[in-house]
């Protein structure tokens, strides 16, 4: 298990000064985004930074949803100006741009390529020392604060890749809860369709038992091992915080307890998926916001399409989650459960279709877009949609064995009366669907051309 210290606590981002001050920092980095850097949040760690005399320069040109560019301006900016510590302080964007530049900056003669993870980069394993990196969150969604995990959109490819690694990971995450109080209501729905997701993946992701072959040697282990005891009691417990907190904190920007508590609930999550790993939802999210098109969250304040990491996530979990029970349907009961499934009388084949049902409700609850068609795509992406995810060759592994073992396909199971649907989330099944190959996935496309799922079929 690898995972950052942490801090928590209302206030506790006053002591992030003194905390430099005691690694014997003297020329800190200090990075943001234009929007953070004029909330209290970057002026409560500034304050601090001052009153214990840490020399500093601010760097708040990251990018929300950075891509390859971005990094590279940040780490050319950190690279002429040789700093001893870091400070992010914002969302999963700017603590995965600073810990990219934490690592560029310390390893100066390496290629941007040699620690992006395979097949996109070389996923070289990190054997240099980097300097002290304090990540101070401003959202409740990434739980980047815990992990060697650092994401980014891939332009020439235009799709989502990253950096794992346990070296990346910061030294010390301050978790503030009074930082949770700007958010608008979308962000913190959002942030917390990560943590949610985050949860799901890392507790029905393949066991670690069952990966193979063992690494030859302890360096070359992947950050993501599969799930693991010590990481289930991280997602489940997080789980139950979503399932009491989430919609309080949407619906009530003043609900301090239910803020802290999604607060809490992203590390949470973060130090199980920071271990086990996650899997499908998060494969097919990259390239869901990596192909945006003219699609512009409400309460995102960037000058150019977005679909929010969370969102991306989470739209197609209800199609992911029938799938992926036939793996583990106890662990897709249980924790249909906790989202509030009543599952005395459940049959286990239905495990799938009663989590699917159990997750459209929440969503729908808090007013999530109706699918993949509600935020700019149709049938003519599914294509370039499956192309995309194909990449992720690391995380999909972690869904189940038979995606590349399986020697016959498999129908999908479906809900007795609403289909697994990303594009229409909510629409009944088409009458007639079509099967179509994509190197090793099968498309399943309904009558109407709007739904489509990805089955496993022999590779």
């Amino acid at each position: 298990m690898a995972v950052s210290n942490i801090r928590y606590g209302a206030g506790v981002t006053k002591e992030v000064g003194m905390d430099l001050q005691n690694m014997g920092a003297k020329n800190v980095c200090l990075m943001t985004d234009k929007n953070l850097s004029q909330l209290p949040p970057v002026q409560m760690v500034m304050d601090s930074l001052v009153k214990n005399g840490i020399n500093f320069k601010v760097y708040n040109n990251v990018r929300v949803e950075p891509t390859d560019r971005s990094f590279m301006e940040a780490i050319e900016f950190v690279k002429k100006r040789a700093f001893d510590a870091y400070v992010a302080v914002g969302g999963g964007s700017t603590m995965d741009t600073c810990k990219a530049a934490n690592l560029y900056a310390s390893s100066p003669h390496s290629d941007f390529l040699d620690y992006v993870n395979a097949p996109i980069g070389k996923g070289k394993p990190v054997s240099v020392p980097l300097k002290p990196l304090i990540a101070v969150p401003t959202t409740s969604g990434t739980g980047s604060e815990t992990t060697g995990v650092a994401i980014f959109d891939y332009e020439p490819l235009k799709v989502k890749t990253g950096i794992a690694s346990r070296a990346i990971k910061p030294t010390l995450g301050l978790i503030d809860p009074l930082h949770t109080l700007h958010m608008p209501d979308r962000v913190v729905a959002n942030s917390g369709f990560d943590v949610l997701c985050h949860a799901l993946e890392s507790y029905t992701a393949l066991p670690y038992h069952m990966r193979s072959p063992c690494p030859s040697n302890p360096i070359t282990r992947p950050a993501y091992q599969g799930s693991n005891p010590i990481s289930d009691i991280w997602a489940v417990h997080a789980l139950r915080i979503v399932a009491k907190y989430l919609k309080r904190a949407v619906r009530n920007p003043d609900d301090l307890e239910a803020r802290s508590n999604m607060h809490l609930a992203s590390a949470f999550a973060g130090i199980g998926f920071g271990n086990a790993g996650v899997h499908l939802c998060h494969g097919m999210s990259y390239p869901i916001s990596g192909l945006v098109k003219t699609y512009k969250a409400k309460d995102y304040n960037v000058d150019h399409p977005l679909v929010p990491h969370g969102l991306s996530v989470v739209l197609t979990s209800p199609a992911v989650f029938t799938f992926t029970a036939q793996m583990s349907p106890e662990r897709h009961l249980e924790t249909a459960e906790i989202l509030g499934a009543d599952t005395r009388t459940a049959r286990i084949p239905d495990a799938g279709p009663i989590l699917a049902d159990t997750l459209r409700k929440f969503l729908f609850d808090l007013d999530v877009d109706d699918g993949l068609a509600a935020i700019g795509y149709s049938k003519a992406d599914i294509p370039a949609l499956v192309k995309g995810t194909l990449p992720q060759v690391n995380i999909a592994h972690a869904a189940l064995p038979l995606m590349t073992s399986n020697p016959k396909p498999r129908q999908l199971p479906r809900p007795s009366h609403q289909t697994p649907d990303p594009l229409g989330a909510g629409a009944e099944a088409g009458p007639h669907p079509r099967h179509h190959h994509h190197n090793g996935l099968q498309e399943v496309v309904s009558g109407d051309g709007l739904h489509f799922e990805w089955a496993e079929i022999a590779s």
